[in-house]
């Protein structure tokens, strides 16, 4: 098996190694338009079955021709590539596989369902932490049920050792955290899909060993899922998981402002707050060298053989001591690797587009995230007792 994998930062790395691990992949091509950032994973990944080459994500014309030799065509890169990287991936005849990171792109790769079913290939984009993997757990959940009546998706990357007052640790891009702060966030509710302000309806949660964390809405976690389920479930959310405090102290940025692309003019400069914002978190948030975790918690709550039941899902991944991976990456590009080698090995074979929640098959991803040592349980407990029917009365 040969696979094409554009984009060689974290994620394209983790993608790269996961598929390296398995010995029927004969070649995996990592591509980049950065020499460096190759050079990079060529020291973390050798050579052995690993080939780069330099390409820039622009260039459809030689993603094309690179991907018209791999079984699966997957796109680490960032979100605004991935509708020309799915219909080169269409025109190369080869499966495609991507992060995600934007709603309104996933849908428009989705369109392109009968021109990807005509070509004998599958795309299936959005396969992330969340949505993706967390998209997964809450489809083996709803399988449990005859009726679902809820769906809740709580899920978050932190630090390992918090540092006080925002006890947080960013794992992946400045633009990305603010832009799921700032933007509206999609849920069901009534079975009709509304949209909900990022970092509002703060909740409390217990998850052990974390003890108490809360959980705010957060933009574009839910993803497809609200199209998909809307009208078919009552209620559906999916909100970011932080330490205490965090989400109030991020909610006052940004009513006053801070988050706002709108250019402001400051002693005759003109800045706007958001790029402000993502510098500041830039200095205040990442420090390379600490310890991340990534914690998931889905519940499903429905109708199981008549009576009122629900299915809880928990995942809790640390940072990988071993190969110096972050949790963070570890459970965003994994579950790529994963969707591509099941398209790769055939187990997932109907041509077309597909959003994660219908493409891809929950029961053996989930034994393929075991497979990899993620710490994932879940379990299912009925909310109320057996029925007994009342003996009837003689007339």
């Amino acid at each position: 098996m040969k696979f094409l994998v554009l984009g060689s930062g974290r994620q394209g790395q983790a993608i790269a190694f996961d598929l390296l691990r398995n010995p029927s992949v004969s070649t995996v091509v990592l591509a980049d338009s950065s020499p460096e950032s190759l050079a990079s994973a060529r020291k973390l990944l050798g050579p052995r079955r690993l080939k780069t080459a330099h390409l820039d994500a622009s260039d459809l014309v030689r993603v094309r021709k690179l991907a018209a030799g791999s079984e699966v065509f997957i796109s680490a890169a960032p979100y605004f590539f991935n509708l020309g990287l799915a219909r080169a991936a269409i025109a190369a005849k080869t499966h495609f596989v991507d992060l995600g990171g934007n709603t309104g792109i996933v849908r428009k790769e989705l369109a392109l369902h009968e021109q990807a079913k005509k070509a004998g290939v599958t795309l299936i984009p959005d396969e992330g932490l969340g949505p993706g993997l967390t998209t997964t757990l809450a489809a083996h959940g709803i399988e449990q049920f005859e009726e679902v009546r809820e769906v809740l998706i709580r899920d978050g990357g932190l630090p390992q050792d918090p540092v006080p007052p925002m006890n947080y640790l960013l794992t992946f891009s400045e633009e990305g955290l603010i832009n799921e702060y700032a933007e509206k966030a999609t849920a069901l509710r009534e079975g009709r899909r509304v949209e909900v302000d990022g970092l509002s309806e703060i909740e409390t949660l217990e998850i052990p060993p974390l003890g108490r964390l809360e959980a705010a809405h957060a933009a574009g976690g839910l993803s497809t899922l609200a199209w998909t389920y809307e009208g078919r479930i009552r209620s559906m959310d999916c909100k970011l998981i932080r330490y205490p405090g965090h989400c109030s102290a991020m909610a006052a940025l940004k009513a006053m402002g801070f988050f706002s692309p709108r250019k402001i003019g400051i002693g005759g400069l003109r800045l706007s707050p958001r790029e402000m914002t993502a510098r500041l978190f830039r200095e205040s948030f990442h420090r390379p060298g600490e310890k991340d975790l990534v914690v998931i918690r889905v519940t499903v709550r429905g109708l199981r053989e008549g009576r009122r039941a629900e299915a809880v899902y928990t995942l809790l991944d640390r940072y990988d001591e071993k190969n110096r991976m972050t949790a963070m990456t570890r459970t965003t590009g994994f579950p790529a690797s994963i969707v591509a080698q099941m398209l790769a090995e055939g187990r997932i074979s109907k041509p077309g587009a597909y959003p994660v929640e219908t493409g891809v098959p929950a029961r053996p991803f989930l034994e393929e995230l075991k497979k990899r040592g993620f710490n994932l349980s879940w379990s299912l407990r009925y909310l109320e007792p057996v029925k007994t029917p009342q003996a009837s009365c003689c007339p």
